[in-house]
């Protein structure tokens, strides 16, 4: 399914809340769309049929040194346990997410907004570098 044309989904899994961003159809642009409340599994899969996105992705935190083992990792992974009968059969694909909260906090930080008004969007800002990452590096 990765070779098929259109939209591509990218979540961004928090405790708290649940950034979501969307490609264009021909996967260049990727666009923030929604800050979920976490869990949020019945909304991201709304999404993902109303965008009729044809993939997936959820970032996978990921350390510097390059694994993926942590608390944060395993919550990202049972997110995923939990989201992908939902959406079946779309496929849903664990990604490094290596800095993307930290660049999306810096990007808002620079634009203006304040640490306390950015929580609010910042997951979404976090989806939209991943998947803009996953787009520029033409890895699906």
């Amino acid at each position: 399914m990765t070779g098929v044309p259109g939209v591509v989904l990218a979540v961004d899994v928090g405790t708290v809340r649940v950034g979501v961003a969307a490609s264009d159809p021909h996967r260049i642009l990727a666009s923030p769309v929604e800050t979920v409340p976490a869990p949020g599994h019945a909304r991201v899969a709304e999404l993902a049929r109303e965008r009729e996105a044809v993939l997936i992705v959820v970032g996978l935190p990921t350390s510097m040194s390059g694994k993926a083992a942590s608390a944060s990792a395993d919550m990202a992974r049972a997110w995923v346990e939990v989201f992908t009968p939902l959406v079946a059969p779309l496929e849903v694909r664990l990604v490094d997410e290596r800095l993307t909260t930290v660049s999306a906090t810096a990007a808002l930080r620079a634009s203006g907004r304040s640490a306390k008004k950015g929580r609010a969007v910042v997951d979404q800002a976090a989806a939209v570098a991943l998947l803009q990452s996953v787009l520029d590096t033409a890895v699906l």
